[in-house]
């Protein structure tokens, strides 16, 4: 019994060490951090936003249509990456395939640019 929690004794001593420092980490802003928010701090930053308003306020479909996008785009690379490794095993009937998916997304790019939804006024 005692060589087996010697095989184990390590992943204890990971799994304590791993504790230790999530737990650190999450009770070290409250200890060095101070709140005291000043107007700059609660002002809106990228998003456009007031940082502590309704949240149930009305906002721009914009977002929405930029994260989608973003989405989607992000998708695109993700296929490509176990396509582009596979690509000697895949043959014709794969690089075809990929060839079709690329021209849908491309479609789809070239009919959200001509409508202006990559303008932002």
């Amino acid at each position: 019994m005692s060589e087996l929690l010697k095989d184990y004794l390590p992943l204890v001593i990971f799994m304590g060490v791993a504790l230790f420092i999530a737990l650190a980490l999450m009770v070290a802003p409250f200890i060095v951090a101070y709140s005291r928010p000043d107007a700059e701090k609660l002002s809106a930053y990228e998003c456009g936003f007031n940082a502590f308003d309704d949240a149930r306020m009305k906002f721009d479909v914009r977002f929405y249509l930029v994260s989608i996008l973003f989405i989607i785009f992000d998708l695109e690379v993700a296929f490509l990456f176990p396509w582009a490794v596979a690509f000697k095993e895949v043959g014709l009937f794969g690089f075809w395939s990929m060839m079709a998916f690329l021209g849908v997304l491309t479609i789809g790019f070239v009919y959200e640019w001509k409508k202006g939804a990559l303008e932002w006024d």
